[in-house]
């Protein structure tokens, strides 16, 4: 029960210590929102060495610094909205025309994302560095089955040996970078629709209008070739109207046509 009440209790703390984080940020990125703030990041980048891959290095290695001193949860919840509208300002320009905006951004947050990961093991206050520390041996002990001396883990090995996950973790995000189709490619090939095809097999599908029960059917009787004749009246033909009424638009067919101009203007 001890055990069961401290976990409880951390967790209630760290959970309300992301909830304060997640309001104050809100009202943060409102307030620099309302004073401009954006705007005025977006023209220091402006004059920036390389464009868009300038803008993109600069936000990752200040990412990465960011990561050596705070948590994740600030840089998420804080810079990461400062710096979000500039980019889709700004990166739409590393790629080809006509590559929605949304795949983009949603490159960049996996971007930043992979770039995070690394401040979990960064010095000093890597989070994955704090968890090894407290479980790895202080002092030098006996092993039980070997008996033999086991030397203790210094902190200064922890940080040496998290280098090469660093280094590791800053090659994938440099792949990213180089090849965005690692994560835009599929994004939307979702499932394509032929419009012709659909209206066919919609046309099909639509039932014919039932006749009355015992009313002759006038395109039986009526010879091929031959307009059926028309009713009389006293004995006299009825005179043949001028000209046929044209035929109404099937409503379905407009919108499906519409559906399809839509399509071909997003083409």
């Amino acid at each position: 029960m001890d055990l069961l009440k401290q976990a409880l209790d951390n967790t209630a703390r760290l959970s309300t210590f992301v909830l304060f984080i997640l309001i104050g940020s809100t009202v943060f990125s409102f307030t620099f929102n309302a004073a401009d703030g954006h705007i005025w990041v977006e023209h220091l980048f402006d004059d920036m060495p390389g464009g868009a891959l300038g803008f993109l290095i600069v936000v990752n290695v200040l990412v990465f610094i960011l990561g050596c001193f705070i948590d994740f949860f600030e840089i998420a919840f804080i810079v990461i909205p400062i710096l979000a509208p500039v980019a889709e300002k700004i990166l739409p320009e590393m790629f080809p025309p006509g590559t929605p905006v949304d795949s983009i951004m949603i490159w960049f947050g996996v971007v930043i994302a992979m770039n995070l990961q690394t401040s979990f093991l960064t010095p000093p206050f890597g989070f994955a560095l704090f968890y090894l520390r407290s479980v790895a041996a202080k002092k030098d002990y006996k092993d039980r089955i070997t008996g033999e001396t086991i030397p203790a883990v210094t902190t200064a090995q922890i940080y040496k040996g998290s280098i090469a996950f660093i280094i590791l973790q800053i090659i994938m995000v440099a792949a990213v970078i180089a090849f965005p189709k690692l994560v835009i490619d599929g994004i939307d090939q979702g499932v394509k629709v032929d419009v012709d095809k659909a209206l066919e097999s919609l046309m099909q599908q639509t039932p014919a209008m039932p006749a009355l029960p015992g009313a002759p059917d006038p395109a039986a009787s009526t010879p091929a070739g031959l307009a059926p004749a028309a009713p009389t009246s006293g004995g006299l033909p009825a005179p043949a109207p001028a000209a046929a009424p044209a035929a109404q638009e099937d409503p379905m067919k407009a919108l499906l046509e519409a559906v399809k101009e839509d399509a071909q203007k997003k083409k």
